[in-house]
């Protein structure tokens, strides 16, 4: 399609004025993260209500910022413009946004937003309380306003399909479950091999405890070590850890267990991949597409990165046992091996998620996505839910949680949304995808060995922060490494590793 003068003279109007909005899209957006952060780390409980109330309202005005009818104009006029691919990109964003945004009453988006706030302090109090039936109604009442805003933007999708498109847009759901296909032919048969022949790993780090501030100060130094930007960040603890932020301030989150001071190391070391993407993206294209993570896939292959290529290598605990050492008494005598082989531990038997190895992880991943797609179809009563959890753990990890804390209520991420569980799987098979192609150009246990982690920052900057939502996630994957999406990169590499660990 020809451009007439008429549209060359129209579409940089139409184009700064589309930018502009998005600016101001990004900036609520942001103030709303800031507060959701602070509810989940410093706010008093009972801010809850008001808390609901100002979120509420930034979703509102964030909402009327993107359905309003100039957006519809200003898109229409860059119909079939020819523009550069970053331009384009830009506009191709903005209109996925506006048509999804654009059936969607204002209403629901205000109660949904206030529902999901008010969800997150019902879900720590019930988990604190190990009281699923404390949740289930907020449970309820979420996914009935999640279902209802999915049948408001595609009243003809399976609402499940349009909530995957939330986190993951450009990649298939077809694509996400072939690959779990492949997984689960071949993680089962592995686990159940390790679990019947593999040799006895040993376990230096249990059997004592360790002191809280001591742990933060190890996490702070991981963090010193990977090159952190503490101008642009910070560390707090949290229930469940997280990062929120942009690449001008990216939030760490992290906790602390007495018995077991490997789940905050790692959860910090994963957090920190999560925090380097964001402030990877480019400065100057803060709130626009070009200057925001592809999707939550992608977000997550930059944190698995960094736990498992990196904080779980013998490399890194050849470079860093010396610092854990100093930071926490009675661990002279602890060796590399021993320290290596600790952090790679196979443990079926664990029944929570974040502290899971990296083999038995996507079983829990698989439960997690089996029990929310059943949930969002309505397949699954809500009141069911912490029964069918004890049933598949037991089925595909041979463990029953001992309680709903340790079962169902031990993850945040309902209170947030559903179809979401996916991408953590995705994020583990892109991160050895993108760890082979880096491989190709640096000499990565070298680098880890000796702490020098600048180039495995430059490089991840380079192949995949710096582009922003330029590309759709499947071209984002080929740019940066060549090839499609595919698991083989990390059946090879967790074949290899752990056969090699348990001596099989």
């Amino acid at each position: 399609m020809g451009v007439t003068d008429e549209d060359q003279a129209a579409e940089p109007g139409a184009y700064e004025r589309l930018l502009d909005r998005s600016r101001k899209l990004a900036n609520v957006r942001q103030a709303s993260m800031v507060l959701a952060w602070d509810q989940r780390v410093t706010m008093p409980d009972g801010g809850t209500p008001a808390r609901a109330e100002q979120l509420s309202t930034l979703s509102s005005v964030e909402h009327d910022l993107l359905v309003d009818d100039a957006v519809g104009e200003w898109l229409e006029t860059l119909r079939g413009a020819d523009l550069p691919d970053e331009r384009a990109a830009v506009v191709r964003e903005l209109r996925r946004e506006h048509q999804r945004a654009a059936g969607v009453p204002a209403e629901l988006v205000e109660r949904l937003a206030r529902h999901r706030t008010e969800s997150q302090q019902v879900w720590q109090e019930a988990k604190e309380a190990d009281d699923f039936e404390r949740f289930a109604p907020a449970l309820a009442e979420l996914i009935d306003l999640h279902c209802e805003r999915a049948r408001a933007i595609d009243p003809a999708e399976n609402p499940y399909r349009v909530l995957f498109e939330d986190a993951e847009p450009y990649l298939p759901l077809e694509t996400v479950e072939r690959i779990f296909d492949d997984l689960r032919e071949h993680l089962v048969p592995l686990i159940e091999e390790i679990r019947e022949r593999g040799r006895d790993l040993p376990s230096p780090f249990r059997g004592r405890e360790y002191d809280e501030e001591r742990q933060r100060t190890l996490s702070e130094a991981a963090l010193d070590a990977l090159g952190f930007e503490w101008d642009r960040g910070r560390l707090d603890t949290a229930s469940h850890p997280f990062v929120a932020g942009n690449q001008f301030d990216a939030r760490v989150t992290t906790r602390f267990d007495p018995e077991d001071p490997l789940d905050a190391l790692l959860a910090t070391i994963h957090e920190f991949g999560h925090a380097t993407y964001q402030l990877g993206l480019p400065d100057e294209e803060y709130g626009t597409p070009l200057g925001a993570s592809r999707s939550s896939g992608v977000h997550e292959s930059q944190s698995r990165f960094w736990e498992n290529h990196v904080g779980r290598s013998r490399a890194f605990w050849e470079f860093f046992l010396p610092t854990v050492r100093e930071h926490l008494p009675g661990l002279e005598d602890v060796t590399v091996d021993e320290a290596y082989a600790a952090v790679n531990r196979v443990d079926p038997d664990n029944p929570i998620r974040v502290e899971a190895d990296e083999l038995t992880y996507h079983l829990h991943v698989l439960l997690r996505c089996e029990i929310d797609r059943a949930f969002v179809e309505g397949h699954l009563p809500v009141e069911e839910i912490p029964e069918e959890w004890n049933r598949k753990m037991e089925s595909y990890l041979g463990v029953s949680p001992e309680s709903d804390a340790e079962g169902c209520l031990q993850d945040t991420h309902w209170s947030s949304g559903f179809a979401r569980f996916q991408n953590y799987t995705v994020g583990s098979v892109l991160a050895a995808q993108l760890d082979a192609a880096m491989r190709e150009d640096l000499a990565v246990d070298d680098l880890v060995r000796e702490g020098e982690f600048a180039p495995i920052r430059d490089w991840l900057t380079e192949h995949v922060h710096r582009h922003g939502q330029r590309y759709t996630t499947e071209e984002l994957i080929e740019v940066a490494t060549g090839e499609p999406l595919t698991a083989d990169y990390f059946l090879s590499y967790v074949d290899g590793k752990f056969r090699d660990l348990y001596d099989l």
